[in-house]
């Protein structure tokens, strides 16, 4: 199995506590926040990583270099913002399988990947997303699905009692971005929000740990959480 990992992020909302560095590479608990998400593929069996990096970059590439544990690494530069659909479009052409895991570099899910690809493959699906069930939440949309998991709905933000939101975690055919004309593209806004209804995209339900780290509140949560899966 092969994924890519967003990495480019500039961390804007997190300046006040990480500074100097692209967000996923963070401090949380002692070391980098990807290394976190890195370890957790190596686990489950991927042998090759694209990280897409653009912002301070050369901090990523140094610190892991062509290998980290069993996992290959190759590099997507970004020398310009291509927002994250064009980032991912991008990654992808370093890949070699049909299939691909895309993952964000600032949120950790804790999804049994093998699953999720039989999942894939099973519903012959072009854009599988893992879904996670949460409860009295602003912060994230919802994904709406029917009773075989294929996609009807994305909303927008708002107070919500109880919903699936969109955890972060994609298998891609490998060229379904290709129709898309605009160089920098959303991955939501401008592909799953538009096409959802016109190709097969499934959901995926995950019940395991998540955490976004994308805020200052959820950035100090992590640090207290990863401490006592250490210990």
């Amino acid at each position: 199995m092969e994924a890519v990992v967003l990495a480019g992020g500039f961390g804007t909302r997190l300046q006040s506590v990480v500074k100097d560095v692209p967000k996923p590479m963070a401090e949380v608990a002692g070391r980098p926040f990807l290394t976190y998400i890195l370890d957790s593929l190596d686990k489950q069996g991927i042998q090759h990583v694209v990280l897409a990096v653009g912002y301070k970059r050369d901090i990523i590439i140094n610190y892991f270099g062509q290998q980290y544990k069993n996992l290959k690494i190759s590099y997507s530069i970004e020398e310009e913002p291509l927002m994250t659909g064009g980032a991912i479009r991008q990654a992808l052409e370093l890949c070699k399988e049909p299939n691909v895991m895309i993952l964000n570099g600032d949120t950790f899910f804790d999804v049994d990947l093998k699953a999720m690809q039989a999942h894939h493959i099973i519903n012959k699906s072009t854009v599988t997303i893992a879904v996670k069930p949460m409860e009295n939440f602003d912060r994230y949309g919802t994904v709406t699905f029917d009773n075989h998991g294929r996609i009807q709905a994305f909303l927008e933000k708002q107070p919500c009692e109880k919903g699936f939101i969109n955890g972060g975690i994609y298998i891609l055919v490998k060229d379904c971005l290709q129709p898309i004309n605009e160089k920098a593209f959303m991955m939501e806004k401008d592909y799953l929000e538009k096409y959802f209804s016109s190709i097969p995209m499934y959901a995926f339900i995950s019940e395991g740990y998540f955490i976004d780290i994308g805020i200052p509140a959820d950035f100090a949560r992590a640090n207290e959480e990863f401490k006592k899966l250490k210990e």
